[in-house]
């Protein structure tokens, strides 16, 4: 899942959230050594939402439509197109608005600033002044997303050409999008009640 997902999936405490934010920008094991425990409950959650998701039938589903053209970026893509359903249908999964959850979410990263790594405070600006989290309801949103995650990758990716999938094939990805959020968000609820500090 992409940051829309992760930030919601996070649950009430703002220091889970930014760990679960800033998980794709900490490597390693030894999290205790740089972060307090509600942080690496954060961090933790991340990884167990990518693996689920990584490992996922219905998320398979929607990879496959994109192998051929995308090889292992498909992934990738369909993290961004799942982001995409939540935004645009946000109003069915939370009863606070996009634009005021996003200023929160914002606000809170912010606020933790000291323990940001550095690549993360790097792109955090862009993604406040182009409120990322609010435009990835229009697919011109998501186009913009995937362009500029293709300026970022080493090798040739083709995202930037993804949003005309999402087009072509917007009910499918979708159907799968409803048929593996629920999945997904109880099985972040489950982690964040089980969890032992």
């Amino acid at each position: 899942m992409n940051f829309l997902a992760h930030l919601y999936l996070s649950g009430d405490d703002p220091e889970v959230m930014v760990g679960n934010f800033m998980g794709d920008f900490v490597k390693g094991r030894n999290l205790l050594q740089q972060f307090n425990t509600t942080v690496v409950k954060g961090i933790e959650l991340h990884r167990t939402i990518d693996e689920f998701t990584d490992k996922h039938p219905i998320v398979k589903q929607s990879k496959d439509r994109l192998r051929t053209t995308y090889r292992h970026y498909a992934g990738v893509i369909v993290d961004v197109f799942y982001d995409h359903y939540l935004a645009k249908y946000w109003d069915q999964y939370h009863t606070a608005l996009l634009p005021d959850f996003a200023e929160y979410a914002y606000n809170t990263i912010e606020g933790y600033d000291p323990i940001l790594p550095d690549n993360l405070k790097r792109m955090l600006p862009y993604m406040i002044r182009g409120n990322w989290l609010v435009h990835y309801a229009q697919v011109e949103g998501i186009q913009r997303a995937l362009t500029g995650m293709a300026r970022r990758t080493p090798y040739e990716s083709r995202m930037d050409e993804a949003a005309g999938d999402l087009r072509k094939y917007y009910a499918d990805f979708k159907a799968e999008f409803e048929l593996f959020f629920p999945q997904l968000k109880q099985h972040a609820e489950d982690f964040l009640r089980n969890y032992a500090e």
